[in-house]
């Protein structure tokens, strides 16, 4: 039986590796700050339910031929890479073509409600929850870094003859609830500024901002850093 030892451990790690600016913040803010609510909380299921699949995973040993395999795990990366970048860069195209088409007085004096109506119509945005779990599903499982994560540290909490499945989904349950707990902080903290927040000008600045560190990310990850 795994120890409440381990689990603490555990948690310091994971709760670490949340805290972190990254990623999955840069997605859970965006989306929460421009009014998606809905899409934001998807988003943080989608996250979570490739945190689950990747602890399963690892505690079975199946992320470890991800590792093992070189050809594996180099498809996975660029696969990422592409999709990360892809993301970016579609976010930077709908602020350009929308910041082109709008007249600076028509921008700031457009109400939020149908300012976020008609930039959700031209960036293809779904705002429901199924919509922002696929996205925030797909964006984790993309990741090999978190594949490579879990490899590396999952096997050292699993208890020797203790059912290496169960302990695996309870350790990954662990980080859920952790990431869960932030990601409430961050939609609290966008949902205070969402006046300023859902200004034209500021949500297309905040667009660039993320799309950036979005496409960064990727080819980060293309180069293997």
């Amino acid at each position: 039986m795994i120890t409440l030892d381990a689990i603490g451990t555990f948690a310091l790690i994971v709760g670490l590796l949340t805290l972190t600016p990254g990623l999955d913040t840069a997605l859970i803010l965006r989306t929460a700050a421009l009014g998606h609510r809905r899409r934001a909380w998807g988003v943080v299921l989608g996250i979570q339910s490739g945190t689950l699949v990747w602890g399963v995973l690892s505690s079975l040993g199946v992320t470890a031929l991800l590792t093992a395999s070189h050809l594996a795990y180099e498809t996975l990366r660029w696969v990422g890479a592409a999709y990360l970048v892809w993301m970016g860069g579609k976010l930077l195209w709908a602020t350009w073509r929308q910041a082109s088409s709008e007249s600076p007085q028509t921008a700031e004096t457009r109400g939020a409600t149908s300012t976020r109506v008609e930039t959700n119509a031209r960036a293809g945005v779904d705002d429901t929850l199924l919509s922002g779990w696929w996205h925030g599903a797909v964006t984790n499982l993309l990741n090999p870094k978190m594949g490579a994560f879990y490899v590396a540290v999952l096997p050292q909490f699993l208890p020797a003859g203790a059912s290496h499945l169960a302990s695996g989904a309870l350790l990954a349950g662990v980080h859920i609830l952790l990431a869960i707990g932030w990601a409430c902080a961050l939609i609290a903290f966008a949902h205070v500024l969402r006046g300023r927040l859902q200004r034209p000008s500021v949500r297309r600045y905040l667009d660039r901002v993320t799309g950036t560190v979005i496409a960064a990310f990727g080819v980060r990850l293309a180069l293997g850093q």
